[in-house]
């Protein structure tokens, strides 16, 4: 098992190479912004980047907040080298580039447990839940992730800015709704039931980058990232009335703000710090 503690070695920016079990020739990268208290009952943060891979960065963000906000901000950072293009990271290594089924097992969406599982095998929390936050393709990551139940130990999920989600839909396949895999109308009702925030920029409205998902599929969801992310809230809405069940899934506007991962962390940090702190009462 890899040492965890250079994570929490000193107040401020640390990091650390990182090989998940279920990967061992793949490595990662993790980076930590630690504030100047923190012990191991401080509440963990895992912080997902966007497609260029600058985990680096994404911890930085975190460095001017993780002190008020009193939380241990780990951004885990997929390297284009060892997880190559958006199947492996976006969508979770649920298939391979040919269309066949990865089993669960392979599957990056449970890298994040198997951390935090680690740091409490190390003692370095006593936490038993921990937070997620994703921006843009880390926004896709991390709703998916949850949405395939990979959210046992997750206190609160905030994906921000996301550029394509999979809608709670099972009559849409993978991964522009959740048909064509192993989920029900109970493993839907189960999702529709857990806290999710999506936050959306109210300035991110372009259109001609060329990350933005422009096929006919996410057209669907909307013309904009803004769309997309209240089709999300509203069709989870819509779900939960089908099925006579409540929706737990919030949707949060950022006034001013575009396709900015140090903005949207920053207007993501009071939510996640609230949930956090109560997360073990």
């Amino acid at each position: 098992m890899t040492d965890l503690s250079a994570l929490y070695a000193a107040p401020g920016a640390n990091s650390m190479s990182y090989v998940d079990p279920a990967f061992p020739d793949r490595a990662l990268m993790l980076h930590s912004a630690r504030p100047r208290d923190c012990d191991a009952d401080t509440p963990v943060l895992l912080v997902h980047h966007g497609v260029g891979r600058n985990g680096g960065a994404y911890r930085d963000y975190w460095l001017g907040l993780v002190d008020e906000a009193g939380v241990l901000a780990i951004s885990v950072e997929f390297p284009e080298t060892s997880f190559p293009g958006h199947l492996w990271y976006n969508f979770g290594n649920l298939h391979d580039k040919d269309g066949a089924a990865n089993p669960r097992e392979r599957w990056t969406f449970g890298i994040d447990a198997r951390l935090f599982d680690a740091l409490r095998a190390q003692g370095l929390t006593r936490r038993r839940r921990y937070g997620l936050f994703g921006h843009s393709a880390g926004g896709q990551f991390v709703h998916r992730m949850v949405s395939f139940g990979f959210r046992d130990a997750v206190a609160v999920a905030v994906s921000a800015n996301a550029g394509t989600y999979a809608m709670p839909d099972l009559a849409i396949g993978w991964p522009w709704g959740l048909g064509e895999m192993d989920m029900d109308t109970e493993s839907l009702r189960a999702l529709l039931g857990f806290r999710i925030t999506v936050m959306a920029g109210t300035l991110d409205i372009e259109t001609t980058g060329k990350f933005f998902p422009k096929g006919p599929r996410s057209l669907r969801q909307g013309a904009t990232r803004y769309e997309r992310a209240h089709t999300y809230v509203r069709n989870g809405r819509t779900a939960a009335a089908a099925l006579g069940t409540r929706c737990a899934w919030t949707v949060i506007d950022v006034a001013g703000v575009g396709h900015n991962g140090a903005r949207m962390s920053a207007a993501a940090a009071p939510i996640l710090a609230a949930a956090l702190h109560v997360a073990e009462s």
